[in-house]
């Protein structure tokens, strides 16, 4: 008797094992996630959350666990946040690099360091603030090909640590991750594209643009925020550079580009302005870009004519606007990061002037 017990023991865990949670099927082992920054996040498939460290150079796929929640009846509305998160991590000085919603649950998950530290916090649909626990969790790493030393480099007003931005967003878009960010190469700026369930890295492919506000191609700047968007059923990546070209780069150029693609810049939004986060949505059957800068509040971007839209080549001088048309949403005051709550409404996090409150918001979408 016992032996037929074992043996049915041993088909059952052989059942187990071929239908294993998504943690085997995306190839994640169980362990300690050493992360030593939390730089950029964003969510793939099932409960899984990719985190950029620029510190190690690498992405984590992580699952979260979260898989309890309706995005659709999400509401996160909290004051204060850096107070809370402070309580909650122990921490005297606390800063958010970026949230990520969950699409299928509407927790969200802030990319914080407190004291320096990397943490990774969720704030369920309700609001409740939890820690990530990543010390003893099912995850992957795919470590980043060619990226900066972790060293300063330069001299005068040019000196500078690249590694901090050899991640500065990442996306999960059709089996891939891309991301954007800075390389060791002669032409530093880098998009990478990595398969997931992750094999082997890719050291990138540097990204020439014309900036129209200066005039001149430029390919040493990192492209600080982008989202993967279908143009006339082509992926494409639609992404925002300092001061402040927007530009696109269809993805099948990145495979077949060698060492560096030339994107079409469809806009220039401005100078003397940072990016902060952008997003993708749709309303009343258009879609759109919603992007939040340092110095030019929220814009509103239509998608439509991208696909005929061949570029700026001329300058645009004195702080001057060209290219895809946009409006500005004035309504959204402070906003440093952002991300679709549910179809009709977005989670964003604000940040008062001259160091006041941050604070999370749900609002709906322009």
């Amino acid at each position: 008797m016992r032996r037929y017990v074992s043996l049915f023991t041993a088909v059952a865990m052989s059942i187990a094992t071929q239908y294993s949670p998504a943690a085997d099927q995306w190839g994640l082992n169980t362990g300690k996630a050493e992360i030593q920054s939390a730089t950029s996040l964003a969510f793939g498939p099932e409960d899984i959350l990719f985190i950029g460290d620029a510190k190690s150079a690498a992405v984590f796929a992580i699952a979260t666990g979260n898989t309890k929640g309706d995005a659709a009846s999400a509401s996160i509305n909290l004051t204060d946040v850096g107070a809370s998160l402070g309580s909650l991590l122990n921490a005297k000085t606390v800063t958010v690099s970026d949230l990520a919603v969950n699409p299928g649950t509407g927790t969200a998950f802030l990319a914080v360091t407190a004291d320096e530290k990397p943490a990774i916090v969720q704030v369920d649909g309700g609001g409740k603030m939890t820690i990530l626990d990543t010390s003893n969790i099912r995850f992957a790493k795919a470590d980043l090909k060619n990226a900066p030393e972790d060293k300063v480099v330069g001299e005068g007003r040019r000196a500078r640590n690249n590694r901090p931005d050899t991640i500065t967003d990442i996306a999960y878009f059709e089996g891939k991750v891309l991301i954007s960010g800075l390389s060791s190469s002669q032409s530093p700026s880098a998009l990478r594209e990595l398969n997931f369930p992750f094999a082997k890295s890719d050291k990138g492919v540097s990204v020439e643009i014309y900036h129209a506000a200066h005039g001149q191609n430029e390919d040493y700047a990192a492209m600080r925020t982008f989202v993967p968007v279908m143009i006339n059923g082509e992926p494409n990546v639609v992404g925002a550079y300092v001061c402040t070209p927007l530009v696109k780069v269809p993805l099948k150029d990145l495979a077949a580009a060698g060492e560096k693609v030339k994107g079409t810049t469809v806009a220039e939004l401005g100078n003397r302005n940072r990016p902060l986060d952008l997003i993708k949505y749709s309303k009343d059957g258009s879609e759109f870009l919603l992007l939040s800068n340092s110095a030019r509040g929220v814009m509103k971007i239509t998608t439509t004519g991208l696909q005929e839209n061949k570029g700026l080549t001329e300058p645009v001088k004195g702080g001057g606007t060209a290219g895809q048309s946009f409006e500005a949403i004035e309504a959204f005051k402070g906003v440093v990061q952002m991300d679709k709550l549910n179809d009709s409404h977005a989670l964003i996090l604000t940040q008062a002037e001259n160091g006041g409150s941050m604070d999370l918001k749900t609002v709906e979408l322009p």
